[in-house]
């Protein structure tokens, strides 16, 4: 539906509730299908949501619905559309717990060797507040809930678990052919990981995406939202979603505090020792980031939103160092690949710690049997040339095995006069970009040569250009990625 539609029906909706919206602004989208919107009128602000999914809208109305009646701190929904699809829900502003963490970063800065002084007893007594919240749901909110309204299912169960490990798999680790692996080892991991995990107790509400974002502070007040994907399920998911939020950056010192301080809230409920809390809680943290990286892969490397692929490199680091506390050693096939993350780091790290001041040209080669390359700074792509129009020298037998970084096929291509116009049309396109990128203080550009192998033409265009630019723009910090060839090249610092 189209967005002029749906700020139709929601302008509808809100006359229904005798008030007539002055302004209905589009709230930015966030990892899912749906769409946002403050509506203001004479009286107030509201919130109108849309989404096509009515099973999911249904589940966020009797959740929100049945938690309201408890009196736990969740939007009131006013009013919801005859079809299902559009309901107006209490407006508790913009101020979330992660942009609290966001500003203590900040005012720290970077230089801090530690991220523990961003860490302070304000932001701390707002997660533990949280984690007192978190409690009231796991517990009170799950006695009369009914779960037949749940989506996609009722309980987070082994299959749930497996599709988790699996998202990892699919959107995670295939895109990056760096990272081998036996896929029939690494199933039965993933069966004999399910079999373990879910033999936690499950009792107890799931929030499902209980982070940071979602927990708004208002009046110094909590508000919890995006609880629709909520199921009965065990309590270690929800903790760890919020203190492994992995661009919160939690050192793992306030971590143990506040798991601690959750355990004694904990209490007045269930005895963690009962449920075994501690036992199952790595393998939730494993669970977590391994889910959240499939999420990335997908919102980021497939649907190319930027914000996704900048948190990979701190999924990364956590997982790396959850590794090294606690090994895998039952499930090998899978730490192999933990093992293997060493390969995919680099090239995520530039991501969030770029060259200070300078602009970065990313050179690429590629196949256009495989696809078009990732663009890892989530600025859509750049420049893509097509060199199947030059002669090929895939074409002769002599250099069936030698690439374009061959002085054979070099000299084969350099005697040829159309490669010269190709060239010398790229270097004056290039160049004007690099230029004005420059003066404008941009971050990234990526220029990306195609053949049909990935192996002669744009091996040599791709390498070509790097070399030149190397020479004719010093200022700048460069990097080449012979993707087929799987040969990776930084210019210095």
């Amino acid at each position: 539906m189209q967005p002029a539609e749906i700020q139709n029906m929601l302008a509808e909706l809100t006359r229904s509730l005798g008030e007539s919206p002055e302004e209905i602004i589009p709230i930015a989208e966030s990892g899912s299908a749906r769409k946002y919107f403050r509506i203001i009128t004479e009286k107030r602000s509201l919130i109108g949501t849309y989404s096509a999914n009515i099973e999911e809208n249904e589940a966020f109305l009797a959740f929100s619905r049945h938690f309201h009646d408890l009196k736990l701190n969740v939007p009131e929904v006013y009013a919801v559309s005859e079809n299902r699809t559009c309901y107006l829900q209490c407006d508790f502003g913009d101020d979330n717990l992660f942009a609290h963490v966001q500003r203590s970063h900040l005012e720290v800065g970077p230089s801090t060797d530690s991220l523990t002084s961003a860490f302070d007893e304000n932001v701390i007594q707002l997660y533990q507040q949280a984690l007192s919240h978190l409690v009231k749901f796991q517990c009170f909110g799950h006695q009369g809930l009914d779960y037949s309204k749940a989506y996609p299912s009722a309980r987070f169960d082994r299959q749930a678990i497996l599709d988790d490990l699996n998202y990892f798999k699919y959107y995670f680790v295939k895109p990056h052919e760096e990272i081998d692996f036996n896929e029939t080892r690494l199933n039965r991991d993933f069966n004999a990981f399910a079999d373990f995990v879910c033999q936690a107790p499950d009792d107890f509400f799931m929030y499902r995406d209980f982070q940071s974002r979602n927990i708004i502070v208002k009046d110094n007040n909590l508000y919890f939202i995006d609880f629709q994907g909520g199921r009965q399920g065990p309590l270690n998911y929800d903790v760890v979603s919020l203190l492994y939020q992995v661009k919160a950056q939690i050192p793992q010192s306030v971590r143990d505090r506040l798991i601690l301080y959750y355990k004694e809230a904990l209490e007045q409920y269930v005895n963690p020792e009962e449920v075994k809390f501690d036992l199952y809680q790595p393998y939730f943290v494993y669970l977590r980031l391994l889910q959240v990286l499939g999420a990335y892969g997908f919102r980021g490397l497939i649907q190319k939103k930027s914000h996704f692929i900048e948190s990979i490199p701190y999924a990364l680091k956590e997982i790396e160092a959850l590794a090294k506390s606690t090994p895998l050693v039952d499930y090998p096939e899978l730490q192999h690949i933990i093992q293997q993350f060493s390969k995919i780091e680099q090239r995520y790290q530039a991501i969030i710690q770029p060259p200070a001041g300078k602009l970065t040209v990313t050179v690429n080669s590629f196949s256009f049997k495989k696809g078009y390359p990732n663009d890892f700074s989530g600025n859509g792509g750049g420049f893509v040339f097509d060199c199947r129009a030059l002669p090929n020298p895939g074409r002769e037998p002599e250099f069936k095995n030698k690439t374009g970084r061959d002085w054979e096929v070099i000299d084969y291509l350099m005697a040829k006069p159309p490669v010269h116009v190709f060239l010398n049309h790229v270097k004056s396109i290039v160049s004007q970009s690099i230029e004005n990128y420059k003066e404008r203080h941009f971050s990234n550009l990526m220029v990306s040569f195609g053949c049909t192998g990935g192996q002669h033409r744009s091996v040599f265009f791709a390498q070509t250009i790097y070399d030149w630019l190397k020479t004719a723009y010093p200022d700048i910090h460069l990097k080449l990625n012979h993707i087929e060839r799987k040969i990776q090249e930084e210019s210095d610092l």
